[in-house]
This record gives structure tokens, sequence and C-alpha cells, in this order.
């Protein structure tokens, strides 16, 4: 009697492992909505995939959804060290962002402050 093997016989769908692989090279080769709909596929069978998820960084075409990615990865892999780095250099570069608003804010307050007590005491002597 023949052994029977489920996987190399009757199924026409890739397994995981072979939709990882087929996504990965959807994503090299810049098929970037094939690779996001399959590391999807890969991530709704297995949602701790931290190659998949790795992947959507790279996919995201936003700020907050790559946010959301790396912070997906940490929570699959807390020490995950790349994943820490960029969320740090995120964060730092929208406090950094920030702070230069707050800067302009405040020169452009201080400028007008100024200008209003010259202006003020303009006023007051009559000229």
């Amino acid at each position: 009697m023949a052994s029977f093997d489920k996987r190399t016989t009757t199924s026409a769908s890739p397994n995981r492992e072979e939709m990882l692989q087929l996504a990965i090279r959807a994503a090299q080769s810049g098929n970037r909505e094939s690779a996001e709909v399959m590391f999807r596929q890969v991530l709704d069978e297995d949602k701790r995939n931290e190659r998949a998820l790795l992947w959507m960084v790279q996919l995201a075409t936003t700020k907050e959804e790559r946010r959301q990615w790396l912070s997906r990865v940490l929570v699959v892999n807390p020490y995950h060290q790349a994943a820490k780095d960029a969320l740090k250099r995120m964060e730092y570069k929208s406090s950094a962002r920030d702070n230069r608003v707050l800067v302009i804010f405040g020169v452009v307050a201080a400028v007008l402050i100024v200008l209003g007590v010259v202006i003020f005491a303009l006023v007051l002597t009559g000229q």
C-alpha cells in the first residue's frame, strides 16, 4: 500500500511558508499590492508571524501605519532591537518637529508682543 502525503497531492494553494516566500518575492519586485494581500493572508493564519509583520512595516505607506506595524512586531517579540530603534527614531523625529513648531510659534509670539508694546508706547506718547 502506497503512503499518502496530503501536502504533495491535492492542495493547489500554497502553504503559509510558500505564501510568505511568494509575498517576499512580490515585495522585492515592487508589486506592493500583491505582496500586501499575501502578507495579510499569512497574518490571517498566523497573527504572530514576525517576518510577515516586518515586511508589512516595509510596505507601509504612512508613518502611522508603519508605527502600528512596528508596535505589532514588538508585541510578538519585545526584544526586537531594530523595531525598537525604528520606533525611537520615529518618536524622536516627531518630537523634534513638534519642538521646532513650538520654537517658531514662540518667536512669532515674541515679535508680536514687542510690536504691540512699541505701537502702544507710540500711541501713548502721541507719535
